[in-house]
């Protein structure tokens, strides 16, 4: 039995979330944010007003299989069309989606139906079943530097020259995708990050069903924390500044890991200090050189990411068993067949 992994994001973090995941286990379960309102997603929304593609199509890609066909088909579903017609711009995948969702009603049945056809193991599923919006309280866009003003839209709050501080989803209270909630509830791994810290990460957190889901699941949790700022919504933002805006959209949630690139953290006592108000009993701040060798945009290396993920996973699993083991009675036998091999390790 080899791990199940959750990851939850949107974009190109979740993309190299997801990259990571696969290298250690087939059973990858991908959660995808839903107010992308831009490019084609956002038309797509305003003409047929489907669940926004583009970031569960990057989703698809990234766990599509290494044979021949699951290779062609993510190349297929990545290709934009050119031109300066209708269709100029819009990924393939995108329309295979919109249409899938049309013909079956469901999007989760959608992405199951494309997701057989890139022949992946694991799933691709919506945070929400309907498509939302974003909400934004932004300070510095107004004379007086006390005063804020909300700005909607994701489009909008990435790139806006003020400085985010709480976003909001609408309506308010959105339900859950169920499938999303029972993959949360029954992982080993949940990984939270990296990706665009306020319009990609923090909106898991603010579905409510999803936050109970990743407070009370028995899974560890992991935070991946971005290599950089992003011009925008968190321009001047330390890691630690990440840390602690997620913890104010969610102070009830605690994770047992979280993960930052070694030469991204310039004073590493700073984050330990914020980290240790939303760490679990046993839960640490792992550095690692997880940065890929990419001179223009920075981003996660995915060979490096998954043996951090690793290393995290097999050190708490290593203190389960040792909790496990210092509490046994003297008297008690060996462990069950397999047990001490799955602890000594766990992607097997």
């Amino acid at each position: 039995m080899t791990p199940r992994i959750v990851a939850l994001g949107g974009g190109h973090g979740l993309y190299a979330t997801l990259s990571a995941a696969r290298r250690l286990t087939p059973h990858v379960t991908a959660i995808v944010t839903v107010a992308d309102d831009g490019g084609s997603s956002g038309r797509l929304r305003n003409e047929l007003d489907v669940v926004p593609p583009g970031d569960l199509r990057m989703a698809l890609a990234a766990l599509a299989s290494d044979s021949p066909q699951g290779r062609l088909w993510a190349t297929i579903i990545q290709h934009r069309f050119g031109g300066n017609g209708a269709l100029a711009g819009h990924p393939i995948g995108n329309l295979i989606l919109a249409g899938l969702n049309e013909l079956l009603g469901d999007p989760v049945a959608a992405l199951d139906e494309l997701g057989r056809i890139l022949g992946i193991h694991g799933r691709v599923l919506p945070m929400c079943p309907m498509g939302l919006s974003i909400e934004a309280d932004v300070s510095g866009l107004e004379a007086d530097p006390r005063m804020s003003r909300v700005i909607r839209g994701q489009v909008a709050i990435a790139t806006t020259v003020g400085k985010v501080r709480r976003v909001r989803l609408l309506p308010n209270d959105p339900p859950a995708t169920p499938q999303a909630v029972d993959a949360i509830m029954n992982a080993d791994l949940v990984v939270l990050g990296p990706g665009s810290w306020f319009t990609s990460v923090i909106p898991h957190l603010l579905v409510p069903e999803l936050r109970e889901a990743l407070i009370t699941s028995p899974a560890r949790r992991v935070v991946v924390l971005n290599l950089a700022p992003e011009p925008g919504e968190t321009a001047g933002f330390s890691p630690e500044k990440h840390l602690a805006v997620l913890s104010q959209h969610a102070p009830e949630l605690r994770v047992d890991a979280v993960i930052a690139d070694v030469a991204a953290v310039p004073v590493p006592e700073r984050l330990h200090r914020t980290a240790a108000a939303m760490l679990a009993p046993g839960g640490r701040v792992h550095l690692a050189p997880v940065a890929a060798e990419d001179p223009v945009v920075p981003r996660h290396d995915p060979a490096a990411l998954a043996e951090a993920l690793g290393a995290v996973f097999a050190e708490l699993e290593r203190q389960t068993g040792s909790a496990h083991h210092d509490a046994a009675p003297a008297t008690s036998g060996p462990a069950p067949e397999g047990q001490e091999t799955r602890r000594s390790n766990p992607w097997r």
